[in-house]
């Protein structure tokens, strides 16, 4: 998914668009920041079947959210996962500090920056979406 371009000249609808998709990309950027840092299988590519690979991600994500649950001061203490703050906007997590990328630094954009008309009439459907029935409270205050 790609943000609408032109901050400028955006309506307050594509406004909250952007802010609730750049939300969304820290948030999984979070999560694979954190099964990085914790689980050394993805520090580097994984080289084994499609379906262990499967196997080993879905375990990795219960592992993880069983810990949360169980010992969240000693897994993911305070400060070591990113939080939005009411007055200095984003916090970087803890987890940054140690973090090599592993097997997701190489990904390589395709350098095709046109969007197909299918990707934006999703993105608009999105857009919509996100200003009507998905609407959260606080995201006309996110973006002023």
């Amino acid at each position: 998914m790609k943000p609408y371009p032109r901050r400028n000249d955006l309506s307050r609808e594509q406004k909250i668009y952007n802010y609730r998709l750049c939300r969304c990309r820290r948030i999984v950027e979070n999560a694979f920041g954190v099964l990085t840092s914790r689980f050394r299988i993805f520090e580097k590519s994984i080289t084994t079947s499609i379906d262990k690979v499967d196997v080993i991600v879905k375990t990795s994500c219960a592992l993880h959210n069983w810990l949360r649950k169980t010992s969240p001061t000693s897994y993911t203490p305070p400060g070591f996962i990113d939080e939005e703050c009411q007055r200095s906007g984003l916090r970087l997590g803890t987890w940054r500090q140690n973090a090599s990328g592993g097997a997701f630094e190489n990904i390589t954009s395709q350098n095709n920056r046109n969007s197909t008309r299918e990707a934006i009439r999703i993105r608009d459907n999105y857009c919509h979406y996100f200003n009507n029935d998905g609407a959260v409270p606080w995201q006309d205050s996110a973006i002023f």
